[in-house]
């Protein structure tokens, strides 16, 4: 059988750049090279495109495969049919490319930005596709979709960076009116919990407002919900299916970016710590969600479920999560009795189905 061209896109313009370094250096240390001629292509944080011209993947996490000497620049043309350019000593070649996994986190990778140009090049990509990307990715827009579908969700309010300047007491004292402390505080898109704060009294709130209003014009904050903090990993395109339930102790004050990525104070539990009956509304509030969105290939949904009567409510989706080793989606469909090299090709012929 012929094997597959697959690009995988990694690094981008974007906070999550580190995140994404690792999530494909386990992709691509997964990836069956009996299946599949692999195509690494990294995008630096400025914007140049490489094609990675090693496969020593434990390069990529901290940056050095910048500097390897084999390295080529590289481009996906949005001109059909013209699939990656390679640009070599002034010659220019081409390689026809089957499939892309953009293993891209936040802007510029999953909000839509890329799944335009993967649109526009005719080429099938992993992952949902251009208008379920952004409004996933911009946090306001999916509570919207939440609430016509019915889903339960933490209560929220909408903050502009132009009320921060000039206007910031008024907001503080409308927000203090709608929501008692600790109220959470988030840029509208970003993921991995870039610039995300707990605020516990109103010079804490002010601080998180300046510092989540650095990474988006829009800053959501949301009431705090007293729960455990489950997830769900969902697949599928026409029909998707939802893993297993997971839930993260982070250890810390909240699940923030240290938690997940840079301590080891977070604990993932699996099965969650929930009765039969939560997970199965977890899980039926997930795939709604998802299809709701209008979802294709993957996402990991995450919700609180109340410690005294177990009330789920949503709280966010990810379109492209994380696929680190100590990634909650692949290691949720692992327990599933899917495993992480089963669950690439899976994602590929879902995007070759799509």
């Amino acid at each position: 059988m012929k094997k597959l061209n697959v690009c995988v896109l990694f690094g981008g313009m974007s906070p999550e750049h580190d995140v994404s370094l690792r999530s494909a250096e386990s992709v691509l240390n997964n990836m069956d090279p009996e299946k599949y001629d692999i195509w690494p292509v990294g995008i630096t944080k400025d914007g140049r495109w490489m094609l990675y011209g090693s496969n020593d993947y434990s390069k990529l996490p901290g940056g050095a495969w910048e500097a390897e000497p084999a390295n080529r620049w590289a481009m996906i043309s949005p001109i059909r049919g013209q699939g990656l350019l390679c640009f070599d000593a002034g010659a220019v070649s081409r390689q026809d490319i089957d499939v892309v996994f953009p293993v891209l986190h936040g802007e510029n990778g999953e909000d839509g930005a890329m799944q335009g140009l993967l649109q526009l090049a005719g080429i099938p990509y992993v992952g949902p596709h251009v208008s379920a990307s952004a409004v996933s990715m911009d946090k306001t827009l999916t509570k919207l979709v939440a609430d016509k579908a019915g889903v339960r969700q933490a209560a929220w309010h909408l903050v502009r960076r132009a009320d921060l300047e000039g206007r910031l007491e008024a907001t503080l004292d409308a927000l203090e009116g709608r929501f008692a402390y600790p109220m959470f505080v988030k840029p509208s898109g970003t993921g991995s919990s870039v610039g995300v704060s707990k605020a516990a009294d109103r010079a804490a709130l002010a601080d998180a407002l300046k510092a989540a209003a650095v990474y988006d014009d829009k800053v959501l904050v949301e009431e705090f919900i007293r729960g455990r903090e489950v997830e769900v990993a969902v697949m599928g395109n026409d029909s998707p299916m939802a893993s297993i339930c997971g839930e993260i102790d982070a250890g810390a004050d909240f699940y923030d970016y240290d938690a997940k990525y840079i301590t080891d104070t977070s604990t993932a539990y699996i099965p969650a710590r929930i009765s039969e009956d939560a997970q199965e509304r977890v899980r039926e509030a997930a795939v709604k969600i998802y299809s709701a969105i209008g979802c294709q290939g993957l996402s990991r949904v995450d919700f609180f479920v109340t410690f005294e009567d177990e009330q789920v409510i949503f709280n966010e989706i990810n379109t492209l999560p994380g696929f680190t080793s100590i990634s909650m989606y692949p290691k949720l469909f692992e327990a599933s009795g899917i495993g992480y090299g089963q669950l690439i090709d899976e994602l590929l012929r879902l995007a070759m189905e799509a």
